[in-house]
């Protein structure tokens, strides 16, 4: 049996931390006065958005740490260190979003059936604010976010308080021209659709890697082909594919190769098409002479 796992993804982890540190300090300051001059106004938009920019730098934090411990070196005892962090902070954003979205849900239902008055220009001001601070914040992320989907939580989190923000301007903007105080709950409700729809496949893609499927974009009977298209194995099987953090992953496979020449060169080759083709780093490579003598039996 054969193992590769000398790719390393602590210098991957480690470039976010400044860009976490950004996003929170930024952010938090933004929910402070949100929710301050959300009361003031008596805006259920601005104060909506506030409980929801707060579960944002909770989950900036979470983020953050799951990010720093993935890039933790492994010991006796977690021979793959803490990466399954970075899965798990990614699902628990997605709950936490999810929450807000009933939350806000209900608020805006109740205020539908009794609407109460809105400052329109404080909302305008406040919500203008966000806007910019969102889309900064937004930006930090938009590099890491496409293969590692714990920086797409906290992506997709900034870029819908961005179209969040740009909402409430317009609500405010409204209220404003109309006096119509119903706008404000519609708003509200827009946002929490907002939000639904940017967690919804967030939320899916992290309860897979939990349970350890295969991950989104590896077509595992593509995999099979290829480690059967090498030279001198006759079959594969035995295969399973997971992720061990949000950017990498891991293979077992036992191949049939009834002739032992070039064992250890197939091994190189067949571990650098798997990271250069299906962005699989690890891979455990198990050799058998006979499918017939396959030491698991029937689980092969």
């Amino acid at each position: 049996m054969t193992h590769d796992h000398s790719h390393d993804h602590s210098a991957h982890f480690a470039a976010h931390n400044r860009s976490f540190a950004i996003a929170v300090v930024l952010n938090t300051l933004f929910v402070v006065i949100e929710a301050v001059y959300g009361v003031m106004a008596g805006s259920l938009a601005l104060i909506a958005d506030a409980g929801h920019n707060l579960s944002d730098v909770l989950g900036l934090i979470m983020a953050w740490a799951a990010s720093w411990m993935a890039g933790r070196a492994a010991t006796d005892a977690r021979t793959y260190g803490l990466k399954k962090t970075t899965i798990l902070a990614a699902l628990f954003n997605a709950l936490i979003l999810i929450a807000a979205v009933g939350g806000i849900t209900w608020e805006a239902v109740r205020r539908l059936a009794d609407p109460a008055d809105v400052a329109g220009l404080t909302v305008i001001g406040v919500a203008a604010i966000g806007v910019v601070i969102n889309a900064i914040t937004m930006l930090l992320f938009l590099k890491g976010q496409r293969g590692d989907i714990n920086i797409r939580g906290a992506f997709l989190h900034m870029a819908a308080d961005t179209a969040v923000s740009v909402g409430v301007v317009v609500s405010g903007t409204m209220l404003v021209l109309t006096g119509l105080a119903w706008i404000d709950p519609v708003v509200s409700l827009v946002i929490a659709a907002v939000i639904f729809i940017g967690t919804w496949q967030l939320l899916k893609d992290s309860l897979a890697l939990a349970t350890d499927a295969v991950p989104r974009g590896i077509d595992p009977a593509a995999v099979r082909a290829r480690l059967e298209a090498l030279p001198g194995v006759s079959s594969a099987h035995h295969l399973h594919i997971w992720a061990l953090s949000t950017t990498e992953n891991a293979l077992t496979v036992h191949l049939v190769k009834p002739d032992p020449e070039g064992d250890d060169s197939l091994i190189r080759e067949a571990s650098a098409m798997l990271a250069e083709d299906f962005n699989i780093q690890h891979t455990t490579i198990q050799y058998e002479r006979d499918h017939q003598q396959c030491p698991t039996g029937g689980g092969c």
